[in-house]
């Protein structure tokens, strides 16, 4: 892989070649081989502005170390220039407001043509930000991107509310409005589907948006910040501010003109989050948090589809996803059988070039990251769990971990207990159902879990007893844009995807009408 960068007033042009394609089947797409504009610098109100400050940050390839280009970094002035842009575009009589709300949807699918005609590109962009596999880049975040906002394009004129049953004389109803001017905190591992998540709903009930990416990954967000004016969104309704969660981030979490903030990330941030939107103005907060998630496979199941879920689940996206299978529960008579076809499943994972249609496993984010999931590599080697395969990092290649396997894990160790947000499977064995489902449903998260077994009477009742947002049964990472998705416990608050994400932003406001000729 190449990469040629020169810097021009902010905006930087890039040649970008994918590598080692040539033993894929023909089918399959292969990285943009383009010489196409990057923008670099912010985006608000529909214009391209260098920070407040002039400061730029590097964003840097993991799979490589080379930096890419470098990214104008707000602060409070720019997030507060971003503020009063949205606001002015989401006020009564502005063309957004007055806009037939059809008109949003057409937006809304209009965006999500110039996404899939540039979906080579942003699956490029996307793979040399993040090291996420290209494949996994074009086929999965991309297509999550595109039906998102196509599905939201067809909630636009079906925000509405009801009619209440009150003493004749009355008439009461209710109305479905904006919130306002909504900010939106997007994480580094799925930068342009996060941005989709919450960017969609927001437009789609008429609100208006900030975008803060983060600092590692803010190059798919910037591109299709060009992509909103081409589609021809009025000025302010979208804005993109690339800069640090201490700094932008916080901005936004506390500004007293933004009205609702929506976080996907760490736990201990969203909860700084709440507590800074708590002190400004008591914005409306969606978060979705970390996970420690369990996977229950009883004996019964398919061993070997359970296998395949689980290790999916494990190891997608270099283990770095909020619903991550961090403990693998399973039936003490196929523990052993179970374990050895993980091993041999995760010894043929293909580690290489993200850029390489081939490959299935790239690097971590970055250093600090890689640093942090060695550490807790080791303290299950110290604790006494199994290293069955993998728990290395790959010589010479930079960030790279190999795909991990830890049998005999205790509950009681930090494997079990942290969140490593890395390529390590933890399996457990059990003996009971209740004992299963009591260790399963011990610990501060609460986001996926999945059930393995061709008993359905047990997979329905399983997914009852556990304190999960999304239990998945015979599957695992089966998201859908019709489909809610969020936390119990400290895994977060709210709904993102499917008709419930509209509740986060809307509010309802009743009308009461009294009449004064009763028959």
């Amino acid at each position: 892989m190449a990469t040629n960068g020169k810097a021009e007033n902010g905006v930087t042009t890039t040649t970008t070649t994918g590598g080692g394609g040539g033993g894929a089947p023909a089918p399959l797409p292969q990285p943009a081989k383009v010489h196409h504009i990057q923008h670099t610098k912010l985006f608000i109100n529909n214009e391209w502005l260098t920070s407040s400050k002039g400061r730029t940050f590097p964003t840097v390839n993991p799979a490589t170390g080379v930096t890419i280009c470098h990214v104008q970094e707000a602060d409070q002035a720019d997030v507060d220039k971003a503020v009063e842009a949205a606001k002015a575009a989401g006020e009564r009589g502005s063309p957004w407001r007055r806009m037939e709300v059809s008109g949003r949807g057409r937006l809304l699918h209009k965006l999500a043509d110039l996404i899939e005609r540039d979906r080579v590109l942003l699956a490029t962009l996307e793979t040399m930000d993040t090291g996420k596999p290209f494949l996994q880049s074009f086929f999965i975040d991309l297509d999550g991107s595109i039906k998102t906002l196509r599905y939201y394009a067809g909630w636009t004129d079906k925000v509405h509310g009801k009619t209440m049953p009150v003493d004749e004389s009355f008439l009461s109803f209710t109305k479905h409005e904006p919130i306002g001017v909504c900010g939106a905190v997007i994480p580094w591992n799925f930068p342009l589907l996060m941005f989709m998540w919450k960017m969609a709903p927001a437009l789609s009930c008429g609100n208006t948006v900030i975008i803060k990416p983060a600092e590692q990954t803010p190059l798919t967000a910037l591109y299709v910040g060009a992509l909103i004016k081409e589609a021809g969104f009025p000025p302010g309704v979208v804005n993109i501010l690339p800069g640090f969660g201490p700094s932008a981030g916080a901005a936004v979490a506390s500004h007293m003109d933004v009205d609702k903030v929506a976080f996907t990330g760490s736990t201990e941030v969203g909860q700084l989050i709440k507590e800074a939107a708590a002190r400004s103005n008591l914005k409306r907060v969606t978060l979705e948090l970390g996970g420690k998630n369990p996977c229950i496979v009883f004996a019964d199941s398919d061993l070997q589809l359970a296998v395949e879920e689980t290790q999916k689940g494990a190891f997608y996206n270099q283990g770095q996803c909020c619903t991550a299978a961090s403990r693998v529960f399973v039936e003490e008579s196929v523990y052993e059988e179970f374990v050895r076809l993980s091993t041999e499943s995760a010894k043929g994972i293909v580690i290489g070039d993200p850029l390489d249609p081939r490959t299935s496993h790239g690097p971590q984010i970055d250093q600090q990251h890689f640093d942090k999931i060695m550490e807790l590599i080791e303290s299950g080697k110290k604790a006494g769990a199994v290293l069955e395969c993998g728990g290395k990092a790959v010589e010479d290649t930079g960030l790279f971990i190999q795909p991990t396997v830890f049998s005999g894990v205790q509950d009681h160790m930090r494997i079990a207990q942290e969140e490593i947000f890395g390529p390590v499977q933890c399996i457990f064995s059990f003996k009971s159902l209740r004992e299963v489902i009591d260790r399963a449903n011990s610990t501060k998260y609460g986001l996926v879990a999945a059930v393995f077994t061709r008993d359905m009477d047990r997979a329905m009742s399983v997914s009852s007893a556990l304190e999960a947002g999304t239990v998945w049964v015979n599957c695992y990472n089966a998201l859908h844009a019709q489909t809610p998705f969020g936390g119990y416990k400290m895994s977060g608050n709210g709904r993102e995807l499917g008709e419930y994400a509209l509740a986060e932003y809307t509010e309802v406001k009743a009308i009461t009408i009294k009449l004064n000729h009763v028959l």
